[in-house]
């Protein structure tokens, strides 16, 4: 057989590139292997043997409330307040990852500040600070600045309690959101904001096309985990008297007394609500790790000088 019909049959073979960390490893099993599997395997018999044997957890009252109609429309309200909250925090959480790397030091001060005290105060708190709002400023108006043309506005009529809520919950969620952001802008070389520059794009331009996009696969896999935390931390609104799904079993067992029986009816839906939300982002951070690791094979490091390795990134003004 000739060398180029040797070289034609290699270069039609597919060559796998796969990673260290992509191989499967081989480990043998130990003794302390298996008694770990016996011991996990006895407690979780132990827990199912105990949930299935006490009457106490009444499993016919739980199984018999499931699918009322005062538990759906809690769980209804659960999904819109996790969707619209997720949805104006993450805007929100966007202005301030951009002000947080502005270099004008007002600015980028002004969002450290933000972040600072809303990651710096509980949640409960904050959601029952502006529920009471109205004691502060129980009438505003808004207008035009140095002239007569205003509308008063009654603070106490607009911060119902869905709002408190979604207002709470909002600007919370918005400070942990631009942290998220501000570490997928901090994952852009430097030399791609040169390049969009160089091209002559305005700020907002170079964010939209250039950065942005690049910041994706940081951002997203932590934005899943936040929808999560986001979809168990709406229970803490039942305190305002939100018709939310925990709120929903409390007002039930408050005439019944099944206490044990309805908070189990809660949790149930919240855990599976969270296994739900969990395979999509499951799928999107296989995804993005994928693309990631695409970028960093030994034919792109060999393909460029430097590639693979880590780019020192500096603070770079985003408009």
């Amino acid at each position: 057989m000739s060398t180029d019909q040797i070289e034609t049959k290699t270069r039609s073979r597919p060559v796998s590139q796969l990673l260290a960390e992509e191989k499967k490893r081989i480990t043998p099993k130990r003794p302390r292997d298996y008694v770990a599997w016996a011991a996990a395997i006895a407690i979780v018999v132990g827990l199912v043997s105990t949930a299935v044997t006490n009457e106490n957890y009444r499993w016919p009252v739980v199984f018999s409330y499931f699918t009322t109609q005062s538990i759906l429309n809690g769980l209804l309200v659960t999904l819109v307040l996790t969707a619209v909250s997720m949805a104006l925090s993450t805007l929100l959480g966007l202005l301030l990852a951009v002000m947080c790397m502005s270099q004008q030091r007002p600015v980028s001060g002004l969002a450290q500040l933000y972040i600072t005290f809303f990651r710096g105060t509980p949640v409960l708190v904050q959601l029952i600070f502006w529920f009471n709002i109205a004691a502060l400023y129980p009438h505003l108006s808004i207008g035009i600045p140095f002239t007569h043309i205003s509308t008063p506005v009654n603070v106490n009529a607009i911060m119902t309690p869905m709002t408190a809520a979604v207002v709470g919950l909002t600007l919370n969620q918005a400070a942990y959101m631009s942290e998220i952001i501000r570490g997928g802008f901090a994952s852009v070389s430097r030399g791609q904001h040169e390049a969009a520059e160089s091209l002559g794009m305005s700020g907002f331009t170079k964010l939209r096309h250039v950065i942005i996009p690049q910041t994706m696969p940081a951002v997203i896999p932590a934005t899943g985990n936040q929808v999560i935390g986001m979809l168990k931390e709406t229970s803490l609104v039942s305190v305002l008297g939100v018709a939310d799904l925990l709120n929903s079993a409390q007002s039930i067992y408050a005439r019944n007394y099944q206490t044990i029986p309805l908070l189990i009816v809660a949790s149930l839906w919240y855990l599976i609500m969270t296994l739900v939300l969990s395979v999509p982002q499951s799928m999107i951070e296989r995804r993005f790790s994928r693309s990631t690791r695409a970028q960093l094979t030994p034919a792109a490091a060999s393909a460029e000088p430097g590639a693979g390795q880590p780019v020192p990134t500096t603070r770079e003004s985003l408009l």
